[in-house]
């Protein structure tokens, strides 16, 4: 009898680590394609019936060896062992998740009763939606801030001084014809003024708590070098085309100094000749090396004008050459976000020799002085930008500005 038991006992043993293989392959199904395949589930289905026949074939033992003196104790022991899976979840004292822990892992969800599953979700965290944590993106997200580009066209100049003055001719004298024994008298005419450009200071301040610095996933000391820079070379390009030299540099447009070209009627509106007027104000050595500065609402304006044969006047560069650029009226372009759009009164559209008729003159270049001291009592640590920088009109005849009529 003692034999039989064994045996049985060893066929339920095996019976249940082939489930438990099965089984656990099933899970790796319904985790990979979301269900188990039919043959799995069959054979699931089938070990299942042969561990309900052990048990069967258990009780049939125990029932004929009750009668066997000092077994029965014994019997019972192992009766209890191979019944634990079962009557143990269906005991009314156990607790309910261990009972659906165990129909989950012996059946999957699908076969579990209503009661024995619960709803976890990410949308509340009691739910454990606490489990389920939001992903950090260790990158910051800037907009794009756009700098007119004069300083790459106009002349630029380092000084260790205050200003620099810079001499120039403003008037020259004529030549005269004579005869061979006339008399020759002095011509007259040649002067020259001295253009002074002081240098401007521009400044940014900004207060970060020690513990932001101390915290951030950023470095935030970069990340405000950084935009100091973008920050004063907006600034920077903003005077150098509309300043009024009023702690700031003069800019292009400023004043009467450089000659406007008007246009017609239709003061909001730009036409082919405008530009050609623009383009034939200049003398012929400046307009070879000029350049158009305008924003980009006015470019694409432009860009739909045709001349007296049909032809666009915009340009693009021939494209098996590299480097040569798309013009306008044969002459290249920049788009500048600080010059006008295109309205009453407004001055749009820029062109000249700007290396010739426009100096920007740097003194300080980005200076960043960190100061942990003044603002201690707060717990802020302060840092103070500053750069010194100055520009003024120095050949106002270089240059044309298209200036629109007033309404």
């Amino acid at each position: 009898m003692e034999d039989q038991v064994k045996t049985a006992v060893e066929a339920m043993s095996g019976a249940f680590e082939e489930f438990k293989k099965v089984n656990d392959d099933r899970l790796a199904q319904i985790e990979a394609k979301g269900s188990a395949d039919g043959e799995t589930e069959a054979k699931l289905a089938r070990i299942e019936a042969d561990m309900d026949k052990f048990e069967d074939i258990n009780q049939s033992l125990t029932t004929q060896q009750k009668h066997a003196e000092g077994f029965e104790a014994k019997l019972n022991e192992i009766e209890t062992m191979l019944k634990r899976p079962a009557n143990m979840m269906e005991a009314k004292e156990v607790d309910l998740s261990l009972k659906a822990w165990d129909s989950f892992m012996r059946k999957g969800q699908d076969q579990m009763a209503p009661e024995e599953v619960k709803a976890l979700s990410v949308g509340t965290a009691a739910t454990a939606g606490n489990l389920a944590p939001a992903e950090y993106v260790n990158e910051l997200i800037k907009v794009i801030t756009e700098i007119s580009p004069v300083r790459s066209v106009a002349r630029v100049r380092q000084t260790s001084n205050k200003e620099i003055e810079v001499p120039s001719k403003t008037a020259t004298f004529a030549a005269a014809w004579t005869a061979e024994g006339g008399t020759r008298s002095e011509t007259t005419g040649y002067t020259t003024s001295l253009n002074t450009i002081p240098t401007h200071e521009m400044y940014a301040l900004v207060d970060i708590s020690g513990q932001l610095l101390e915290d951030s996933v950023f470095d935030i000391e970069a990340e405000m070098n950084s935009e100091f820079a973008e920050q004063f070379a907006k600034a920077e390009g903003a005077a150098f085309v509309s300043g009024n030299g009023t702690n700031k540099p003069t800019g292009i447009a400023d004043g009467t100094t450089v000659a406007h070209q008007a246009t017609g009627a239709a003061s909001a509106a730009i036409t082919t000749d405008n530009l050609m007027d623009l383009v034939h104000g200049l003398k012929t050595e400046y307009a070879s090396n000029a350049t158009f500065l305008m924003n980009r609402s006015t470019l694409g304006a432009i860009r739909k004008l045709k001349d007296t044969a049909g032809q666009y006047i915009f340009q693009t560069g021939f494209s098996g050459q590299s480097g040569l650029p798309n013009t306008i009226l044969g002459s290249p372009y920049l788009e500048c976000p600080d010059v006008a759009s295109a309205a009453s009164g407004a001055k749009s559209v820029f062109f000249g020799d700007f290396r010739r008729g426009y100096m920007i003159v740097d003194r300080v270049a980005l200076s960043v002085l960190r100061d942990p001291y003044s603002q201690a009592s707060t717990g802020n640590v302060r840092y103070i930008a500053r750069r010194r920088v100055g520009g003024e009109v120095v050949l106002a005849e270089a240059m044309r500005v298209l200036k629109h009529a007033t309404s």
